[in-house]
């Protein structure tokens, strides 16, 4: 259970931003949506590569000379 402590003086706005990020950093809703339908392993398998090699192009080892 997440518990946010809202400071005196403190807007609503800016207590439900805090409690946005943190539930956002729990990744609750990421599983919940990936529980909603059935991947096979090879398929998740295969999209987690694709994913890693999309990032490594894009951020990967990049020496500039």
């Amino acid at each position: 259970m997440l518990i946010i402590n809202v400071k005196d003086n403190e807007s609503i706005d800016k207590a439900l931003k805090r409690f946005k990020k943190k539930f956002e950093k729990t990744g609750v809703l990421r599983q919940l949506r990936s529980r909603t339908a059935f991947q096979k392993p090879s398929i998740k398998r295969r999209t987690e590569i694709i994913k890693a090699t999309y990032k490594e192009r894009m951020y990967g080892n990049h020496t500039e000379q």
